[in-house]
């Protein structure tokens, strides 16, 4: 196998969970290929780096090997090798978005009728 359409190849690289939502990404401009934005059936080749943007994370990978099946993942995560750089990036991204969610913690259930009364007087008084 010496070509791949985009769509199948982030399919079978499991980086999407259908067929469809990768070519989503790719006509959407989630997917780069070289630098360069790309359609669903653009091919791609062994050595080609992709960028890959999936909601909060984004993703610089290069192409290792090439697949058209889905398989495990352990096979999956064979098809390709993210840069270190991508890699720091990501890992410090979700540092950052873990601080913020520890600065207010959810309450564990909503304020009763006597809790509430006590609320709005508080805030009455500012």
């Amino acid at each position: 196998m010496e070509n791949v359409r985009i769509d199948k190849w982030l399919w079978a690289a499991r980086f999407f969970k259908t067929r469809s939502l990768a070519a989503q990404a790719a006509s959407g401009g989630h997917v780069a290929l070289n630098g360069n934005k790309v359609k669903p059936a653009r091919v791609v080749q062994v050595g080609d780096m992709l960028e890959i943007r999936q909601g909060l994370f984004e993703y610089t990978v290069r192409i290792l090997a090439l697949s058209e099946h889905r398989g495990p993942a352990a096979v999956a995560r064979t098809l390709y090798e993210e840069t270190e750089a991508s890699l720091a990036k990501r890992e410090q991204a979700q540092a950052e978005r873990k601080a913020l969610n520890l600065q207010g913690n959810q309450p564990d259930r909503r304020p009763d009728k006597h809790e509430r009364r006590k609320i709005r007087q508080f805030l009455k008084k500012e």
